[in-house]
């Protein structure tokens, strides 16, 4: 990866050092360093090496920036093994195509024609629903670069789906960072808990990554994965890329911008089920409305007192903070735990689950809720198998297996299934109870839109509590 110029006696080089790239011979070219930091802003003199520094997450910018030079580059920075040519089975729908060369038009090294390898750099986001493929529109992007790749996944569910469609596909060894293994292979999968310990000691290893559910990068350990690699071709996944907390800029700036989008609405009736949203009101039982306000009174009323408006989540930690030391705090936070309680599981809840199960008997359902505790209530009235962070693997798989086989009809969670994890086709959800996350009710949502063989509408019912603070909740995820 070297481009010589007879007009420089002197050499860039450039090499991988712990998660940063090193820049040696910068000062004796006529190249100046403010002229590449408008490129690459993180640019640092180094006093150790008296050398320049980045971090490795920046090289794609870097040697983007130097290739617009004359200067020769001595280009040391990847050690990437060969890979046998990739297949993929797949035939991709039209819209995965248009996705994929969207993000291949991003290639910030596709006007260097002077470079001698055959590498290219493509970043961004693509955004699709669930259900889309957006496992396929990867695997024909690791068969369009065919260089090694590290794809990051959020869950042990996920890493093992994604090792094992990776074997199917390209028949190689896949690598493995997650679950008691740290297996490195030119095709590696990992989590991100293990990419976040690994990344500076791989990070010149890939020549592309792939970050399922890219929206967790925003979170604040987890972004330093994406500034540790090297590695110049990157592709985020997710069915919901904007964060209420803004992270999403982050994953812009660390992996590439939102370059396609798709929504549900554009694939409904084609390629995903036509679906239909019902939200059922229910009203408190008179004995749960009367402690549901009087529990929202003390609550208020310490908040109203404290100057804490609960705008966001920082006042909700500067609530439980107090709490520590300060009677009134600590009673306010039981007296709005106890609220939530009561508006997410009210009685008429369950009342009208009953009926909604009765409607749809025979048919694949999903009950959603927020919490362990309701979904543990609704598995016993109902004798519905529950899957909650508590299940062990190997019950949740076999859960999951009865499910896909038809001999459960119903399962019921608490936020496991939201993501990072194949779920067998179903065709109606009930949300009891959820956050006023836009994702989680896209996330949710997703897991009906399958297409069936009779071609039936999916159906989600939303149940919510009357006169609660969960209608806001509600509203605000739509």
């Amino acid at each position: 990866m070297t481009r010589a110029s007879a007009d420089e006696s002197t050499t860039i080089e450039l090499r991988y050092e712990d998660g940063t790239i090193r820049i040696d011979g910068l000062e004796n070219t006529s190249v100046s360093p403010s002229s590449i930091r408008t490129s690459v802003p993180d640019l640092e003199a180094d006093p150790r090496t008296d050398g320049w520094r980045v971090p490795a997450g920046r090289y794609a910018d870097l040697r983007a920036a130097l290739l617009t030079t004359a200067a020769a580059v001595d280009d040391r920075v990847l050690d990437l093994e060969s890979v046998s040519d990739l297949r993929s089975a797949y035939e991709l729908r039209d819209y995965q195509a248009t996705a994929l060369e969207a993000w291949l038009e991003t290639d910030r090294w596709a006007d260097s024609p002077a470079l001698e390898s055959v590498e290219r750099a493509p970043a961004g986001v693509l955004e699709l629903p669930t259900g889309s493929g957006k496992t396929v529109i990867a695997l024909k992007a690791i068969e369009r670069l065919s260089v090694p790749t590290l794809v990051v996944v959020p869950t042990i569910d996920l890493l093992e789906q994604w090792e094992r469609e990776l074997e199917r596909e390209f028949g190689n060894p896949i690598g493995r960072f997650g679950g008691g293994e740290q297996r490195l292979e030119p095709i590696t999968v990992s989590t991100y808990d293990s990419a976040y310990l690994k990344a500076d000691s791989v990070g010149d290893r890939f020549g592309c990554v792939v970050f399922d559910e890219v929206h967790h990068l925003g979170g604040e350990g987890y972004r330093e994965i994406a500034r540790l690699l090297a590695v110049p071709a990157r592709l985020g996944l997710t069915a919901t890329f904007e964060r209420p907390d803004g992270a999403h800029e982050v994953v812009e700036e660390i992996v590439g911008p939102l370059v396609h989008r798709i929504d549900v609405d554009e694939l409904a009736g084609d390629h995903l089920a036509n679906y239909d949203v019902k939200r059922l009101a229910v009203s408190l039982t008179p004995e749960e409305r009367e402690e549901y306000e009087r529990n929202q009174k003390i609550f208020t009323d310490y908040l109203a007192k404290s100057g804490i408006d609960m705008r966001s989540g920082s006042d909700y930690q500067e609530l439980v903070k107090r709490s520590g030391n300060d009677p009134e705090a600590r009673k306010a936070l039981l007296a709005r735990q106890r609220a939530r309680e009561l508006m997410l599981g009210s009685e008429n809840k369950l009342e009208a689950l009953t009926d909604i199960l009765d409607d749809h008997r025979g048919e694949r359902t999903i009950v959603f809720t927020a919490h362990n505790d309701l979904a543990y209530d609704v598995s016993e009235r109902f004798l519905i198998p529950t899957i909650t962070h508590q299940t062990g693997a190997a019950e949740r798989r076999e859960i999951l297996e009865r499910f896909r086989e038809g001999t459960y009809t119903r399962i019921a969670t608490s936020n496991v299934l939201d993501e990072g994890v194949d779920v067998p086709d179903a065709n109606v959800a009930i949300v009891l109870s959820g956050s006023g996350s836009e994702r989680e009710f896209t996330q949710r949502l997703g897991r009906i839109l399958r297409p069936t063989a009779d071609g039936g509408r999916a159906l989600l019912y939303e149940v919510v509590s009357q006169e609660t603070g969960e209608e806001r909740v509600a509203d605000r995820r739509r």
